[in-house]
């Protein structure tokens, strides 16, 4: 009932094929994803068979479990099934007394599930009753699929106008739900973009664009900040143009125009690879080169960071080189850069535009905009200064970009090995004071100075409870003992222990004890030398 809005569109029915007669079988054949068994009188006869058998044996199993004398045996008075047969869950240790056949065990041997011999022949009858329900099944989807394949030529047709049916429907969705419009189509290289967004950006947080190319200049050079958009114009101009030619609606204001292009290439990213041997140029180089090469006056070309990843003069020729080559083969060319001299070739070339993605100083922060005619400048010291680097390095900064007349004596008084040079010429032996902590060299360990450095400057050192004596040379300061001890704090407790101590606090303050237990220890010894 819509031909007449879309007279293309409705004459695709006209190529659709009705198959009533099959859908109609599948239906009467198959429900709920399986054969039906009234599909047939011989699958619904064997089906009924199969039930009435199925429940003789839950009759008899039920008369198992209620009997008096096995209920010693079950483990559970329930019916399962293992392998498909009916089994009851028996207790191990009464395995042998039970008449069946073990179909199966639990993973503790606990529990063993036997089939009684009761149920045996029908067992055998149910199994042979479901192997002819699934030969019957097989023959009525071998049927069906006979009566498909005699009409599978229009199915596919069908299929394939119903795809694209569908896909028309998702372009249409798309552009409802986006706001989308058709363009205005040349195939001339012209291209007007008004208003235009990215569609793989959130419409709040796209930017509306503004984009014209192919008219009085067929080549464009943005120029910008780093995350100042400049990629984002690149993929935004190639996705509208491949939607465009794909027939999908952009999101754009209705007077733009879009151009078909017969080929659309792009150098965007990395494409670094060790294994191949790819450094960041020498990808972008590989690449740019494959699209030289099959390039024409239908070629829309998009080329991120051109000229970059090598020496900046040696970047900048070849890139120029690059758009002059592009041109002459007739493309459309949109390519970024960073460099001043791609920016005064596109200023002097009456078939290249500058542009430029605006950046706003206040704030910091890129605006995502546009402008054609007019370079931006990459900001790289203005947003050094906001960032926190020295007003003294942006100064030395700003001379070298104009002189280029480098300061090589600082460099030279702050080299660190002349400098680590000269702390060693003046280095002298250490002070080494009681109570700091030490390392020995030879083992890593630490160890404690005892005595200071003697006329040998070797020092004695508390280590793992013994004193050893260390040279001034094999050591080296950890800890001074003023950082790990307070000012009135008594060295001795480090090397004595915690009984002698005690014992000489006791006899300075005339402990009859302490007197006692001494004069007790001098008894003994005068004992132990008489004996």
């Amino acid at each position: 009932d819509k031909e007449f809005y879309s007279p293309t569109l409705s004459s695709y029915a006209l190529n659709i094929s009705e198959c009533e007669n099959i859908e109609e079988e599948i239906r009467h054949s198959i429900k709920g994803n399986r054969v039906d068994p009234q599909a047939s009188k011989e699958l619904k006869k064997i089906r009924r068979n199969i039930e009435s058998t199925e429940g003789k044996i839950k009759e008899k199993l039920n008369k198992f479990i209620m009997s008096f004398e096995n209920k010693q045996y079950i483990q559970e008075f329930i019916i399962s099934k293992r392998n498909e047969r009916f089994v009851i869950p028996i207790i191990a240790s009464y395995k042998n007394e039970v008449s069946g056949v073990i179909l199966d065990t639990s993973s503790k041997g606990n529990t063993v599930f036997i089939e009684p011999s009761s149920i045996s022949k029908l067992s055998l009858e149910l199994i042979s009753l479901e192997s002819d329900a699934v030969i019957e099944e097989y023959k009525i989807l071998s049927y069906l699929t006979n009566l498909i394949y005699e009409k599978i030529q229009s199915i596919k047709i069908n299929m394939e106008i119903i795809s694209e049916y569908d896909m028309v429907f998702a372009k249409a969705k798309y552009s409802f739900d986006n706001c989308g419009i058709t363009p205005k189509l040349n195939n001339r290289g012209y291209i007007n973009i008004i208003n235009g967004k990215h569609p793989l950006i959130q419409k709040d947080a796209a930017v509306a664009m503004n984009f014209e190319i192919g008219k009085d200049y067929r080549g464009i050079v943005i120029t910008g900040p780093n995350a100042g958009g400049k990629t984002v114009v690149l993929k935004t101009v190639g996705l509208l143009s491949l939607m465009v030619q794909s027939g999908l609606d952009i999101i754009a204001d209705e007077d733009t125009e879009m151009s078909v292009f017969e080929k659309i290439f792009v150098d965007i990213g990395d494409q670094q690879s060790i294994e191949n041997s790819l450094s960041t140029f020498s990808s972008h180089i590989k690449n740019i080169a494959d699209i030289m090469s099959v390039s024409n006056f239908s070629t829309l070309v998009l080329l991120d960071e051109i000229g970059s990843g090598t020496e900046p003069n040696e970047g900048a020729a070849l890139a120029i080189a690059i758009l002059e080559e592009f041109y002459k083969l007739g493309c459309i060319i949109i390519a970024s850069t960073h460099y001043s001299e791609i920016k005064k070739f596109a200023c002097a070339h009456p078939e290249f535009e500058n542009a430029g993605m605006i950046f706003d100083k206040n704030t910091l922060e890129p605006m995502y905009k546009l402008t054609i005619g007019t370079s931006q400048s990459s900001n790289a010291l203005f947003i050094s200064e906001k960032m926190g680097i020295k007003r003294s390095v942006l100064k030395k900064a700003k001379d070298y970009i104009n002189d280029k007349n480098y300061n090589y004596e600082i460099v030279r008084k702050n080299n660190p090995k002349e400098k680590e040079e000269s702390e060693n010429t003046l280095q002298q032996i250490p002070i080494y004071d009681v109570g700091d902590k030490v390392q020995m060299l030879e083992n890593s360990e630490f160890a404690i100075v005892y005595k200071p450095v003697d006329k040998f400057n070797n020092l004695k050192l508390l280590y793992k409870d013994e004193f050893v004596e260390v040279n001034v040379k094999r050591i080296k300061l950890y800890l001074k003992a003023t950082e790990l001890y307070p000012d009135d704090y008594d060295f001795n407790t480090l090397f004595e222990s915690y009984k002698n101590l005690k014992l000489e606090r006791d006899i300075a303050r005339g402990s009859k004890k302490a007197l006692k237990k001494i004069q007790k220890e001098i008894k003994s010894v005068k004992e132990t030398r008489k004996s």
